[in-house]
């Protein structure tokens, strides 16, 4: 059985980092490993949360681990709480990859043209030297404006789309990025990839007009699963996309819908046939 270690924190309600990233890779058939860079109450969206720094414990986990032979087939990380928690989960990365490691970066810091509460400016130089060290990457419109130092725009043509990966390939020297919030045609929305060979795709879904906390949570860790399960990049999008569209119809759905994320548990059975038909 495969092995992914995923990096991030526990919001212990709100449907996203961990509590979504551990149940989706584990239907993915995937052993999932986990290091909590913090524990808060909820996700940053509430109007109020506590909030648990675990960066003093990563290191030590990392070396009992190492002390035990433990590898992994993929290093996954999301939420990263601080600069200073960046250059520990850096070391991390350099402590367990090998050349068979598949390593995935969702920079998440940023949505909607703006840094997460919390976050510096600094922050961004520190996340764009993680992602250097990624295989692949995958931020959104706003994350990949920030890294690249462009003008953030809600919207982005198909040729501003190819020219902000082409930016992000070029940058992070990783051998994909994957752009999330894309839309080429009224309706629907999706994400775009491009290689570092100048491969290019593009996958959509049908947009749903309301805001959904932690859906890029579990866009990166249906992709993340589908790529170590050893599907292509492509299907591995298109599957990513799916997921996350019937994520939000289904919450959509329900009358005794929450506000603060999607029903994601409730999609988990078409992840699986997806996966094994």
């Amino acid at each position: 059985m495969k092995r992914i270690v995923t990096i991030q924190d526990i919001s212990c309600i709100g449907r996203c980092s961990l509590t979504a990233a551990l149940p989706i890779l584990s239907v993915c058939g995937i052993e999932t490993a986990v290091v909590p860079t913090a524990v808060l109450s909820g996700h940053t969206a509430f109007p109020d949360f506590t909030f648990r720094d675990l960066t003093d414990d990563i290191l030590p986990i990392a070396e009992v681990w190492r002390s035990q032979n433990i590898t992994f087939d993929s290093i996954y990380t999301g939420y990263i709480g601080s600069e200073r928690q960046i250059e520990i989960v850096s070391d991390f990365i350099d402590m367990f990859r090998t050349d068979k490691t598949l390593v995935v970066v969702d920079p998440a810091m940023a949505d909607n043209g703006v840094l997460y509460k919390g976050f510096p400016d600094a922050f961004v130089s520190k996340m764009k030297t993680l992602c250097q060290k990624a295989d692949i990457i995958l931020p959104n419109m706003t994350e990949a404006c920030l890294l690249l130092g462009r003008p953030y725009r809600e919207t982005a043509s198909e040729s501003e789309v190819r020219k902000i990966l082409h930016g992000l390939v070029e940058e992070t020297h990783a051998d994909a990025a994957v752009l999330t919030g894309v839309s080429r045609e009224a309706g629907h929305l999706g994400a775009a990839s491009l290689c570092k060979d100048g491969s290019y795709d593009y996958c959509s879904g049908i947009w749903y007009p309301e805001r959904f906390h932690g859906t890029g949570d579990m866009f990166a860790s249906v992709i993340t699963g589908a790529l170590v399960r050893g599907l292509s990049l492509h299907d591995a999008l298109a599957l990513a996309v799916d997921f996350t569209a019937e994520c939000a119809r289904l919450t959509l759905e329900d009358p005794d819908r929450r506000w603060y994320g999607v029903n994601f548990e409730q999609a988990l059975p078409m992840l699986m046939r997806r996966l094994d038909p």
